[in-house]
């Protein structure tokens, strides 16, 4: 597992902006019968080294493990936390008090922006190629686009910068 390009520069810039940083993920693998549920384990304790080697700290990690067509129970359902629904971004904010109207949420695709957007966050979309469907809806429009990560994180960082401005 690495870094996607882009990444590590973004992570840099969230390290200096001191920002918590969450990882909301379907892993519906585990519903098919991919792989076992443990197995994600070590994806986190990796996220947490890249991230950590960029001078940033990932400060949680949510896994949605449902389908509704998978064959291993008890993940073979429909959930509230599948993206594009807003559970796990519910979840993470009950959990650690996020102020999710203040918050982005940053995805590759149309899914990651709708659950962003139901949630309150600000949202941007990562047009690197991943989305293939491009259906439109309401909550399926970004606050706006970013080639890549590290784009992504300069907005964040000069909306971060005219807010503490215009206090």
């Amino acid at each position: 597992m690495q870094l996607a390009p882009g990444a590590r520069e973004a992570l840099q810039i969230f390290s200096r902006l001191e920002v918590p940083l969450y990882v909301i993920s379907n892993q519906s693998g585990v519903a098919l019968g991919k792989f076992p549920v443990e197995a994600l384990d070590a994806v986190e304790d990796r996220l947490h080294e890249l991230v950590s080697e960029c001078g940033a700290t990932l400060s949680g990690v949510y896994w949605c493990f449902h389908h509704p067509e998978g064959m291993v129970a008890p993940y073979n359902r429909s959930c509230d936390c599948r993206k594009p629904l807003p559970g796990m971004l519910l979840n993470a904010s009950d959990d650690h008090h996020i102020a999710l109207a203040s918050s982005w949420f940053i995805g590759d695709i149309l899914d990651d922006v709708e659950a962003g957007n139901r949630s309150g966050c600000r949202t941007i979309l990562i047009d690197n190629g991943n989305e293939t469907v491009w259906r439109r809806g309401p909550y399926r429009e970004p606050l706006c686009l970013a080639p890549d990560l590290h784009e992504a994180a300069r907005v964040i960082e000069k909306a971060t910068q005219t807010s503490e401005l215009v206090q």
